[in-house]
């Protein structure tokens, strides 16, 4: 005889044996309502952040046309473009989370970074290896077929 669970195997008792059955479905039932709660909370943030992110982007680009100054700072534009960019790469991985969009995430803003910050040696070569690491977790950690599915799992 099989059982759903494997600790239901270690009672012989049909009332022990239903009371915990109808306790893991309501764990089940529970973690079902959690996931499509965070989910839900997932897309409103979402929602929010490509918001401010556009009216981000329409104040910047304003700033292009009005101030005849703006094009002199180019550590000012790519700070301000950069940061929209590295928002609109996490506003995609909380509504794709694959192991694919986590890891373009993290370049994206580990190469920020580099571009922006004019650090010491050290802190250059770091950021290099850790670009060069997400690299190899991608090529060689990762298979294939995962890089493409949803983390998160599916509802039913």
């Amino acid at each position: 005889m099989s059982h759903p669970h494997p600790d239901l195997a270690h009672s012989d008792n049909p009332k022990l044996k239903a009371r915990i059955e109808r306790m893991l479905r309501r764990d089940r039932w529970i973690e079902h309502i959690f996931r499509r709660a965070l989910h839900f909370i997932e897309r409103i943030i979402a929602i929010v952040a490509i918001v401010a992110l556009l009216w981000a982007l329409y104040l910047e680009v304003q700033q292009m046309i009005t101030n005849n100054a703006y094009f002199e700072d180019t550590t000012h534009i790519l700070h301000n473009l950069l940061t929209i960019v590295v928002g609109l790469e996490f506003v995609r991985m909380l509504i794709d989370t694959t192991p694919a969009n986590i890891l373009e995430v993290l370049t994206v803003a580990i190469t920020r970074h580099v571009v922006l910050e004019h650090g010491d040696y050290w802190s250059n070569l770091a950021s290099v290896v850790c670009i060069a690491g997400l690299f190899a977790i991608r090529r060689f950690l990762i298979r294939r077929s995962e890089l493409k599915e949803e983390m998160v799992e599916d509802e039913e």
